[in-house]
């Protein structure tokens, strides 16, 4: 397991126990998703190098990719000046990260006050996550 002094350097006591995780692309740069991690998800995720979150609606650890096989595997992680808040690095495996089928979940722009699709389909994500 990961040093326990770690985390202590994390706030996770702000967000009642979870810390905010940015997932970046590590080659491109491209935000890909924003997710939240307790210090069991962080632990979780340097010790097996995917990145693991903290469902908040089903209140349970969940690895990026253990349903669709599109994990994301960790190149770095850096804290802000505040520790409240990570930017994770990472190598994305599979064609998107986004549940939807995209690239990232950020594939919407506001555009004349309307949110449109401006990134196309990177994948079928009914042939990947069952209803």
């Amino acid at each position: 397991m990961a040093d326990s002094s770690i985390t202590s350097d994390l706030d996770f006591e702000k967000q009642g126990g979870l810390i905010a995780a940015v997932v970046q692309h590590a080659r491109s740069g491209r935000v890909l998703m924003v997710g939240y991690m307790n210090r069991e998800a962080f632990h979780k995720t340097l010790e097996t190098g995917h990145v693991t979150f903290f469902s908040r609606s089903r209140q349970k650890l969940w690895t990026k990719g253990e349903t669709s096989g599109h994990f994301l595997e960790l190149v770095s992680i850096h804290t802000d000046c505040d520790a409240d808040a990570l930017l994770v690095e990472a190598n994305p495996i599979g064609p998107g990260v986004c549940h939807n089928g995209y690239e990232s979940c950020f594939y919407r722009t506001l555009q004349n006050g309307e949110w449109a699709v401006t990134d196309a389909p990177a994948y079928d994500s009914s042939s990947v996550y069952s209803k």
